[in-house]
């Protein structure tokens, strides 16, 4: 059953591993069918700071509003980014800070007072590529560095997500680093 799937590249530099990580996916993903619209937050224009916290509306940029629809079109979200300091890229954060939004990703209920997520019935996957440290080692000595993106972003808003970490990418043979690219690319073949 073919999918709409929305490949997001956090790295503002395409010419990455990353990049060729977010590429083998939607190549696996065009090849079996699924209708893939890809976006690479390099090409965006945004301001990733969210200069006064929530307390004022920050009015969101064209990039944004569209990014916004592609997470409404898509079954399934595949966000792919380098692990930098255990988290994110910064760039990749300050976009879910702008538009992970009340009113689009999620709700509270006033009334209810209960969470709704808007986002709910979609699957995502995070693919995380670690430069120097395996991604066990990591875990092994900082904790849980995927649960910000899993649980309190994408799960937040009702996307039930799966992680993907390869590394560490700077260790490896050049026939490692195309057997994770094949392991992409067959995810992206799934659709999961």
């Amino acid at each position: 059953m073919s999918k709409k799937i929305l490949v997001l590249l956090g790295n503002s530099d395409k010419e990455t591993y990353s990049g060729a990580m977010a590429d083998h996916y939607q190549a696996g993903a065009e090849d079996a069918g699924h209708e893939v619209q890809r976006v690479n937050i390099g090409d965006m224009q945004f301001d990733p700071i969210l200069h006064k916290g929530y307390k004022e509306i920050q009015e969101l940029e064209p990039d944004l509003l569209a990014l916004q629809d592609a997470f409404r079109w898509a079954d399934h979200v595949v966000v792919v980014y380098p692990n930098w300091w255990c988290t994110m890229p910064a760039i990749l954060k300050g976009l879910f800070d702008r538009m992970w939004i009340p009113g689009f990703a999620f709700n509270f209920n006033k009334e209810t007072k209960q969470l709704e997520q808007h986002l709910k019935g979609k699957t995502g996957r995070v693919i995380i590529v670690a430069g120097t440290h395996s991604p066990f080692k990591t875990w092994w000595k900082f904790g849980d560095y995927t649960n910000e993106i899993q649980h309190g972003i994408l799960g937040f808003a009702g996307i039930h997500t799966a992680v993907t970490a390869f590394g560490p990418c700077n260790k490896v043979s050049d026939e490692c680093k195309e057997k994770w690219l094949k392991q992409a690319e067959k995810l992206g073949r799934q659709g999961r």
